[in-house]
């Protein structure tokens, strides 16, 4: 029998005026009385699909994998359920081989990645299903999420590596932990890593890039900005919590000064308010593709 979640997680964070801000948003917006009149009059945005052929050049030998980046769901109060639906929907629609999950998945209450997780549970990839958690989860009860993400048959990386079987095992899966609220530790992440590895990092938010270190990777995966959720037309975001870095790389694909490619998501749900205005949410379908192909045998 599953246990219920406790209220709140390990965040580091979590002070006094923290803890009733969470228990004030989550009976405030009670029943997503909230959420629903929003997405009635479709404030909400509405799911855009975002395809990109990358290629990464230190990856050797593979074959080209499609692959799926979804974040921040924030199941909860925020979120209506028609998008959480239509966004599985749609990662299914996309039959790919491998799903990658940015964090966030709920918001003020870890009971709301419940029929999140059962709607992930129907999504196959042969290649899994792997996640990082996000500041809210963190806020939550964490433990309980990954329980009930392992049960959907996903994989939570929290500061460690996962080789893809072969062909494609020259590219390593590293999820960091939060950099927000959790504790990032690019080095052990990286530990199990061989120099000629193609490292494909899954971390919460762009701020994570401060944190690195002497660390290398060849693509990044990011969620956590929401593209700032309520931005100007030439979707510039009006508000954008946390360190500079995150306005900077708020949404979209972007080239870094070592090579390196990061992509930051727009996300699918809502944070303290249950609109979204230029800032659409969205998955990202990504083709990867290897810098030189496996040669088939004659």
């Amino acid at each position: 029998m599953t246990r219920a979640p406790r209220r709140f997680g390990r965040a580091r964070r979590l002070s006094l005026l923290r803890r009733c801000s969470e228990i004030a948003f989550d009976t405030t917006y009670a029943d997503g009385w909230a959420a629903r009149l929003t997405h009635r009059l479709h404030l909400d945005g509405r799911l855009e699909i975002s395809d990109t052929t990358l290629t990464l050049p230190r990856w050797r030998g593979g074959l080209p994998l499609r692959a799926v980046f979804a974040s921040d769901f924030h199941a909860g109060p925020l979120t209506h359920p028609r998008l959480l639906d239509d966004a599985c929907h749609a990662i299914e629609a996309v039959r790919p081989e491998l799903v990658l999950l940015g964090g966030d998945f709920v918001s003020y209450h870890g009971r709301h990645v419940d029929g999140l997780a059962r709607r992930i549970a129907h999504i196959e990839a042969p290649l899994g299903k792997f996640a990082v958690l996000g500041n809210h989860d963190l806020l939550a009860d964490d433990e309980y999420l990954v329980e009930r993400l392992e049960d959907a048959g996903v994989q939570v990386l929290v500061n460690r590596s996962v080789r893809l079987p072969p062909p494609h095992d020259g590219l390593v899966l590293c999820g960091v932990d939060d950099p927000v609220e959790g504790e990032m530790d690019a080095a052990t992440t990286f530990r199990d890593t061989a120099p000629e590895d193609a490292r494909l990092l899954l971390m919460h938010a762009p701020e994570g890039l401060l944190d690195m270190g002497d660390e290398t990777f060849d693509l990044a995966l990011c969620g956590h900005t929401h593209g700032g959720q309520v931005a100007l037309p030439n979707g510039w975001p009006i508000r954008m919590p946390g360190p500079r870095i995150n306005r900077r790389y708020s949404r979209g694909h972007h080239l870094l000064r070592d090579g390196a490619q990061l992509i930051v998501s727009r996300g699918i749900g809502c944070s303290q308010l249950p609109i979204r205005l230029f800032a659409s949410p969205e998955i990202h379908v990504l083709t990867l593709k290897p810098g030189v192909e496996r040669r088939a045998i004659a």
